[in-house]
């Protein structure tokens, strides 16, 4: 899951790479703009991937046939639902990502032509990320690794033939998202559908009650994601007030916080899968035991990667940007990159592991009181320090995020397993 988390920002990279060098920088611009509503879009419905890794893994761990079809052929569904409802609102969408980003004129019309071909991707796009986390509930992460890869590689292939030699400009590079993502769920279907041994869909389990408990945890994951977007939203725009410089600087800030998800996020679904497991098998000690190595696994990634930020720190920002002014200003913040992973691993692994037990209503509770008991008080009584006020606030937000997930499972479970 490391190794296919890696692969996601190396293809952005090559996006903005074969966009870069066009004559003009209108056409990128205007493809980052239409892709942001997108993908936006595709993060908060990161809870399709959520709900589906929790159902899948408790499945496999009643080592039910039928329970593990059935979880594939309803987070599948809802995927697909979803992704054709964005297709039908595509104009809507579109005019409000517009609205939003009040891009210049020439800009815009370069968003509408990539988000107007993007957006058919959107019922294999939202469709996959069910079936992803479907798969790492079933631990198919080769199969997930593969296919990630696959559908990435393909994508840039299709990037420099439709843009370099049939110049199709923005145009080809949404086009060639597209074709990766029918291309990626089809894998993934395949390797799906061969794992439900054959076994059909029955109309029960797309029933109303069936139906009402899929929403609800749905529902519970979607708030719990737009309660997370709305403070990393709010770093942005406030951080935009303080300036150019400080907007730039956070950006390069952000890196960081990155690259510590793709290690964390592997750790992460790990336990998901794992966990969800022992759940499945009703085996309250099997989850304890399987938290427990996950946070061993967590703390060793987030040690290394603090000393590999308070050794390597300056040179990741020089990496990052050669503009001296920006060098100077985002040094002073390479302290707070050092505790960043220490402080964050607990909510990354906490996560994990309320996917696997499919405590959404927990996970939402815990986001909201973080954001608002937490986040806005830390940045309002920090205010006069500017910036650096938004990324204190951040901090303890994250580490609140784990703390309060911690002290949720720890009096639930560990206590019911001692009690066991």
């Amino acid at each position: 899951m490391i190794l296919a988390n890696i692969t996601t920002p190396l293809l952005g990279l090559v996006d903005t790479a074969v966009m870069g060098h066009m004559a003009v920088s209108a056409p990128l611009a205007g493809a980052a703009i239409g892709g942001l509503i997108l993908t936006q879009i595709y993060w908060v419905c990161g809870f399709l991937r959520m709900s589906a890794t929790g159902l899948s893994a408790q499945a496999r761990g009643k080592q039910s046939s039928e329970e593990i079809a059935k979880t594939f052929y309803q987070t599948a569904f809802v995927g697909l639902a979803i992704g054709l409802l964005l297709l039908i609102l595509q104009q809507p969408v579109l005019w409000a990502g517009l609205t939003l980003t009040a891009p210049s004129e020439v800009v815009s019309r370069f968003a509408e032509t990539y988000f107007n071909v993007r957006v058919w991707g959107a019922p294999a796009a939202l469709s996959n990320i069910a079936l992803i986390g479907w798969l790492v509930g079933q631990q198919k992460t080769r199969a997930v690794l593969f296919i990630q890869v696959v559908g990435n590689l393909l994508n840039a292939g299709l990037d420099l033939l439709f843009v370099w030699s049939f110049g199709m400009g923005v145009e080809g590079v949404a086009l060639a998202s597209v074709i990766a993502e029918y291309t990626m769920v089809v894998m993934g279907l395949c390797v799906a559908i061969q794992h439900v041994d054959g076994v059909k869909p029955v109309w029960q389990w797309f029933s109303r009650s069936a139906q009402k408990v899929l929403m609800k945890l749905n529902g519970d994951m979607l708030l719990r994601n737009l309660a997370l977007q709305g403070c990393l939203a709010f770093l942005t725009i406030q951080g935009a007030r303080y300036g150019e410089t400080a907007t730039a600087v956070n950006a390069i800030l952000m890196q960081f916080f990155v690259l510590i998800a793709l290690g964390l996020d592997g750790i992460a679904y790990a336990v998901e899968a794992t966990v969800g497991e022992a759940a499945g098998a009703n085996s309250k000690q099997g989850v304890v035991i399987q938290t427990h190595r996950g946070l061993i696994w967590s703390s060793v990634v987030a040690i290394g990667y603090a000393l590999a930020f308070y050794g390597l720190g300056d040179n990741i920002v020089w990496m990052l940007t050669d503009i001296n002014a920006l060098q100077t200003a985002a040094m002073p913040y390479l302290p707070l990159m050092v505790l960043l992973p220490l402080l964050a691993h607990w909510c990354f692994l906490f996560d994990g592991v309320f996917v696997g037990l499919t405590k959404a209503k927990s996970m939402r509770n815990t986001m909201i009181i973080s954001a608002l008991v937490v986040y806005f008080p830390v940045w309002f009584v920090l205010r006069e320090a500017g910036n650096e006020a938004l990324w204190w606030a951040l901090l303890a937000f994250l580490l609140a995020r784990g703390v309060t997930l911690g002290g949720s499972f720890y009096l639930y479970y560990v206590r019911a397993a001692d009690q066991g």
